[in-house]
Order: structure tokens, then C-alpha cells, then sequence
């Protein structure tokens, strides 16, 4: 028997979540506010590369569409969707740091103009792909625009989260495309996990987002925890989790470290701690995949699934930089004081690349890969 979500109404019961409370607190921004105040690295490094992205620019225009395609042999015009998104979120930023109204308005005339002109997400199976990704990065947008009190399109953006996203996702994680369980990797149930628990905390809803807790726990699915980091090695030092998909890409490997990560956050700042469940398997799957991808050796045992059998851990993508880490590394490290030897060196390595702070949206490349997480983690996360 297939673990069940239920498809939710207006009616759901409602609870009293902490807003802004996705990635992001009233806290995290009254932190960072003061450092820039006093001109402290690395968090003047993360505001300068914030502003200096043409996503978080005033002038950025919005390209709506009634339909967005994913998917080869449709019209794929999803591009246009993650790239409105990332403004949308780097706007919203940059008004939540500066306090200038200019800022929100212009990420708010991105959000409205996606409320009244979305009504579909369609093409192949990679519409879930879509409905997950994106999803949690329009919620995460409207969230940071609850204070902005000139904007009256809170309730549109809500109803095309709730109406059009969440449907997407719910379906993908009950049926799986009318696949088998195990067919479909671990970030397709987590990106759709995750847009699930922000559409909940962005409309109030409990039921939603304590269903998207529970897949976490004991989905059947390959999104749950102890199925995207399966096999634990706890007499290597640190001891580390082999991820679903490190015998596919390390691009992949790392989107799923990034999604895991994002999903937690969402949690804690909701009073829920998911990064230390089952002894920091979170944190030993990241410390996998940044041992590999930082070059060196890794224990690997054979996965099996319906699909492949993979009895090497995969060399391609190896080494990409993915603006995940700071996160993964200030919480493990900063907050709960935990050794992170493989996640420090990745941050670094990120930041550095980066001259000085982690990127956004447009700042990994064109392709979706590089807007698949949200990024400036160097401000946004540093403590």
C-alpha cells in the first residue's frame, strides 16, 4: 500500500506557523542587517554578490505564461519560469536587507504577474520536475513579501501555489507517474517534498505540511530519508551515508544533498528538527559527497533498484560547484557545533570560486541545474 497524501481544500485545518518562516526568519534578517552594518566578512562579500546578480535588479521584467512546459517534444519554455523566480526571491532579499519599498515592489509585480496568467505546469514526467522545483521557489518568494504592506496579492499567490503546484506534487508522491516505487530518483519525491511542506507553511496548513514530514520519515519513496542516504559507513571518519544517487552523477548527488538541506531548514524554522534525525544522516550523506567530489576516495556498495544496477560510484559532474554548502556547513557546524570536515572545505571552495561569497540563480550557469537551489548561502546563512 502506497503512502497516502491527502489532496487538500481551503477547509484544512489552519495553524499558527512563524512568517517569514521558509528559509528564512525575522531573526536571520535582523542578524544580517547588523553585520552589514558594521561591515563584517563574509556577509558584506554575500550582499555584494547579491546585488551585483542581474536577477535581484529593479528592472527585471516579468515573462508570465499560461502554461509552462518541462519535458523533450513540448514546447519547453521552463526556463522562463526559474529565471523569473530567481528575481523574484533575490528582489524580495534585497528588500528585506535595505528596507527599500523599490526592491519589493518589483518582486511582487513578478509574483502578480504569475498569479494571473499561470493555470497549468504540463509536459512529459519532467512537469514534476517543474511542479517540485518551482513550487518552493515561488513559495519562498511570496513568503519573504507577507510584510510588504502595499502588496494585496498574498491570497493570488497563495491559490496558485495551493491550486496548480500542490496538486503536482501531492500526485507524484501518492502514484509516482503509475511507476514503481523505486523507479524515479531521489530528488524527483524530494523537490516535490519539499515544495509540498512550503505551500503548507505559506498557507497555513497543517495537514500539508505534516504529510511532507512524514514522507520524510517513512515515505516509500526514494525521497525519504533513510532511502536517499542508504547505506551508512560508521567506522569511517567522519562516518559517512551513501547517497540514492551517487552511482547515477555527482550533479544529481549534490542536488539531492541541497534538497535534503532546504527541507530541513523549512522544518526548523518551524520548531522541527530534521537535521538531526537518525544520528545526522543528513550530515553524513553531505560529508560522502563532498569527500568525492573534493577528490578522494569513498566506500561505495552496489545499489540495485527496478531500473540499474550501479556498482561504481559515478565519476560524472565530479567536482561541480553547487551553491549548497554554506548552509549544510553553518548549520552542522555553527549551530550544532559538529565536526563537518568535507562540508567546511566544499563551502570554502564555493565561496572562493565565487570571490569571496556563494551565488544565486544565474551565477552556476544558464541551464536549470544552476537555479535548482536558491542560493547566496554565504549571506543568508553565515553565523
Amino acid at each position: 500500500m502506497r503512502f497516502l497524501l491527502p489532496l487538500l481544500t481551503a477547509s484544512s485545518a489552519a495553524a499558527a506557523y512563524v512568517h517569514p518562516g521558509l528559509l528564512h526568519t525575522a531573526s536571520d534578517f535582523t542578524r544580517i542587517i547588523s553585520k552589514l552594518s558594521t561591515s563584517t566578512s563574509p556577509w558584506v562579500e554575500g550582499y555584494a554578490k547579491l546585488t551585483a546578480n542581474s536577477h535581484a535588479s529593479p528592472t527585471w521584467v516579468a515573462r508570465p505564461q499560461a502554461t509552462v512546459y518541462r519535458g523533450t517534444g513540448s514546447p519547453e519554455n521552463y526556463p522562463i519560469l526559474y529565471g523569473d523566480l530567481a528575481a523574484a526571491y533575490a528582489l524580495g532579499l534585497r528588500w528585506k536587507i535595505s528596507g527599500n519599498a523599490t526592491f519589493a515592489a518589483a518582486a511582487a509585480a513578478i509574483v502578480d504577474a504569475w498569479s494571473g496568467t499561470l493555470v497549468k505546469i504540463d509536459g512529459t514526467s519532467d512537469k514534476f520536475l517543474a511542479a517540485g522545483l518551482y513550487g518552493y521557489q515561488l513559495a519562498n518568494a511570496v513568503e519573504l513579501l507577507r510584510g510588504y504592506s502595499a502588496w494585496t496579492g498574498l491570497a493570488a499567490a497563495q491559490a496558485l501555489l495551493r491550486d496548480v503546484f500542490y496538486p503536482m506534487n501531492n500526485d507524484f508522491l501518492v502514484n509516482h507517474n503509475g511507476a514503481a516505487i523505486d523507479h524515479y530518483w531521489s530528488n524527483w519525491d524530494l523537490c516535490n517534498m519539499l515544495s509540498q511542506i512550503s505551500i503548507g507553511i505559506v498557507t497555513d496548513n497543517t495537514t500539508m505540511t505534516n504529510a511532507a514530514i512524514s514522507y520524510f520519515h517513512t515515505g516509500l519513496g526514494n525521497g525519504a530519508l533513510s532511502k536517499t542516504v542508504w547505506q551508512l559507513y560508521p567506522d569511517e571518519s567522519p562516518p559517512l551515508g551513501q547517497l540514492q544517487e551517487s552511482g547515477r552523477d555527482q550533479g544529481h548527488t549534490m542536488l539531492s544533498v541541497g534538497m535534503l538541506t532546504i527541507f530541513a531548514q523549512t522544518a526548523y524554522n518551524q520548531g522541527t528538527d530534521l537535521f538531526g534525525t537518525d544520528d545526522n544522516r543528513i550530515l553524513k550523506g553531505a560529508e560522502y559527497a563532498a569527500k568525492y567530489n573534493l577528490g578522494n576516495d569513498v566506500p561505495y556498495t552496489t545499489y540495485t533498484n527496478s531500473d540499474v544496477t550501479q556498482t561504481v560510484v559515478a565519476n560524472a559532474s565530479r567536482g561541480d560547484n553547487r551553491p549548497i554548502w554554506e548552509l549544510t556547513y553553518n548549520h552542522y557546524a555553527k549551530v550544532k557545533g559538529l565536526e563537518t570536515p568535507g562540508t567546511a572545505l566544499y563551502a570554502e571552495r564555493v565561496r572562493t570560486a565565487g570571490g569571496g561569497a556563494e551565488g544565486g540563480g544565474g551565477d552556476y550557469g544558464p541551464n536549470s541545474g544552476g537555479y535548482d537551489q536558491l542560493g547566496y548561502g554565504t549571506l543568508m546563512f553565515s553565523r
